[in-house]
């Protein structure tokens, strides 16, 4: 007898390895933090047994399937889920429904002497058992919202507390028109999955709070599923409030050196070209909010603060134009928004005040950040 497992919670807290055999574009669509793609039919062969399914049946479509996985094309397959099967042997195979190709893959690899568990119910119970999940902590968990202007370090402080979930490092962006990352961004299933997949090992631990971000409903391209932001639009904010000076030379760590970092090292030698364009194009972006005035003197200073970096390395002409954009265009933005908020804020004050009254109401730093979070998340 095959084995089937629909210990979804399990499986997924416990990160076990997932043998996807889906095509490659419905993978590309969605899937799990811990799955590998290894189809048993490629996109053309699934598009062409789709067809024959809709013109001549289930049968028709299935004798053209083994038609085209035979011979080396099957060997190859084979060998690689008997390889991942080997190095992964906690792990189980699904596809989208539980059905026919995986039930296909777990038949040749026991025909192979591998037994290998199969998900009941594939993607689609995964996926269903995590929607249910962000719809039951969202609505029960305990939130409270780090709130504050850009540059203040929001997102630093809530990864020094062991209850956060870090909705931007989900979202592999940084919440703002400067906000892309290198990297891109996942797919918004992809994103769903891992904030579910983050919130449930958080309930695991035995955490019944989560600490957040104030965020917009969309970070980039990914958006908050519905619980999550009306989680974050009624809960407790605390409001963290850093000096200009230091907002600009964070902005500078994250969005100039550690970019430009980013792009070094995905395009070498070229780094520095794709920082550029991509500095420019952040700027363009929001040039119908600034102004054409206002747009056209923040370019020539980036482009001055651009140009010296490129000839001595030294990043602080950014300072002028990054200072500029958060006085003139962020803060006032930022203070609009968080006048609609201002029943919610419970506390507010510098880094240290902040983390100082997240940890008297029993929200634990993380192993090791105490001494950081003291002296306001600068080493």
């Amino acid at each position: 007898m095959f084995e089937l497992r629909d210990d979804y919670r399990s499986i997924l807290l416990n990160d076990l390895p997932l043998l996807d055999v889906r095509a490659p574009v419905e993978f590309a669509r969605g899937a799990f933090p811990v799955a590998t793609n290894i189809p048993l039919l490629d996109d053309d062969e699934r598009e062409q047994i789709g067809i024959r399914y809709q013109a001549d049946g289930n049968a028709a479509a299935v004798a053209l399937g083994e038609r085209l996985i035979a011979g080396d094309v099957r060997r190859a397959r084979m060998q690689r889920w008997i390889e991942f099967a080997r190095r992964n042997p906690r792990g189980l195979l699904y596809c989208f429904r539980g059905g026919q190709r995986s039930e296909i893959v777990q038949r040749w690899l026991a025909d192979a002497g591998v037994d290998y568990p199969r998900v009941a119910g594939g993607y689609k119970a995964l996926r269903r058992f995590l929607i249910e999940q962000i719809d039951r902590l969202a609505g029960d968990a305990e939130a409270i919202v780090v709130g504050g202007r850009t540059g203040s370090g929001k997102t630093d402080l809530i990864n020094r507390f062991e209850e956060a979930i870090d909705l931007e490092g989900l979202a592999h962006h940084r919440g703002s028109g400067f906000g892309r990352r290198a990297t891109g961004q996942p797919t918004q299933i992809d994103f769903e999955n891992e904030l579910a997949i983050r919130w449930l090992k958080l309930e695991a631990r035995g955490a019944t709070r989560a600490m957040l971000e104030d965020e917009s409903r969309c970070i980039g391209r990914c958006c908050l599923p519905e619980p999550v932001w009306e989680a974050l639009r009624r809960a407790p904010i605390v409001l963290l409030e850093e000096p200009l000076t230091k907002r600009v030379r964070r902005i500078r760590g994250d969005y100039i050196l550690g970019n430009l970092s980013e792009l070094e090292r995905i395009h070498p030698g070229r780094g520095f070209d794709h920082f550029r364009e991509h500095l420019r194009s952040s700027l363009d972006r929001i040039q119908k909010r600034l102004g054409g005035t206002r747009h056209r003197e923040l370019a020539a200073e980036m482009d001055a603060a651009l140009a010296e970096q490129e000839k001595s390395g030294d990043a602080g002409r950014h300072d002028v134009w990054i200072e500029r954009l958060l006085v003139e265009y962020y803060d006032p933005m930022y203070d609009y928004q968080i006048e609609s908020k201002a029943a919610r804020i419970v506390s507010r004050g510098d880094w240290s005040t902040v983390c100082g009254w997240l940890a008297e109401r029993g929200h634990p730093i993380r192993a090791g950040e105490r001494q950081l979070v003291q002296h306001g998340g600068y080493r």
